[in-house]
């Protein structure tokens, strides 16, 4: 008698979920085969070291004839180490920046490719809100370092150039490193909400640099408003002096500008890995 024996089949391999060391090694092939990266980013920093450079030599002349011409100065000049112009330059490149990394993706049509890969969206935009605080870090580490010390030596010449340990300068050190990556991350956070690079690149530029402009600080509500923004943060940061007793203007605090710096870009991300997980692509 023949019996029926029924043959397995071989079940189809099943890919592993990808880990988030993938993701994040995906995101950094990515973030780097952009070309605009890389020349942003040579622009950026260098536009901010030759502007700490051009304030140096400008103090330096300033010192020639000086009455403190050979003294330790009272204090430490920020302004010339981190020259507003070359950092909220810095701010913008930063932001632009981490909005092109997604809005590429969108422009492209990757960002299809990715979901299919990666059904967890909101890892997907976790890893590459990663890769892009690490890139943004290292440059930020980079040029401030290079600003501060590219000043000093210029000031050295006056006998006016102060060293790490100053009071003041590893807070405006800090304050500075960290900028860079923080506009990226809310560039990036506004990238996935807007998904449209010329539309991103205007509200980025409109957030970090012309809204703090719009309010004053001589009204508390104003300057409640104004002291939120992450370019008044950093201005505060770097000061290196007590705002005045007697000053019609409101000051920001120093943790408050702390406070400033970990809640915009916690907010951006969040707010990003919200949006994609219940928006379709």
């Amino acid at each position: 008698m023949n019996t029926l024996t029924s043959v397995p089949t071989p079940r189809a391999a099943v890919e592993p979920p990808a880990r988030f060391g993938d993701l994040i090694a995906s995101e950094w092939i990515k973030l780097r085969s952009l070309r605009s990266t890389w020349w942003t980013i040579a622009l950026g920093a260098l536009f901010a070291i030759g502007s700490a450079a051009v304030a140096g030599l400008a103090d330096y002349r300033n010192l020639a004839g000086s009455a403190t011409h050979g003294q330790q100065p009272p204090d430490f000049l920020p302004f010339d180490a981190f020259p507003p112009s070359g950092y909220m330059t810095l701010m913008l490149v930063a932001g632009s920046a981490g909005a092109i990394s997604v809005v590429s993706e969108y422009s492209s049509g990757l960002i299809r490719t990715t979901t299919v890969a990666v059904p967890a969206r909101g890892s997907v935009v976790l890893a590459k809100a990663t890769v892009t605080a690490a890139l943004w870090t290292a440059v930020g580490t980079a040029v401030s370092f290079a600003s501060f010390f590219v000043v000093q030596a210029i000031l050295n010449g006056r006998h006016a150039g102060v060293g790490l340990t100053h009071p003041g300068v590893p807070r405006a050190l800090v304050a500075s490193v960290l900028v860079t990556p923080i506009c990226a991350l809310i560039g990036l956070g506004l990238g996935v909400l807007i998904r449209h690079s010329a539309a991103t690149i205007a509200v980025c530029a409109f957030t970090l640099l012309m809204l703090p402009t719009v309010f004053s600080a001589r009204r508390r509500w104003s300057a409640d408003i104004q002291h939120a923004m992450v370019l008044t943060a950093w201005r505060r940061l770097i000061q290196n002096w007590q705002p005045q007793p007697g000053s019609l203007m409101l000051s920001a605090t120093v943790p408050g500008s702390w406070v400033v710096y970990a809640l915009w870009p916690l907010i951006a991300v969040a707010l990003a890995v919200l949006v994609v997980r219940r928006r379709d692509v």
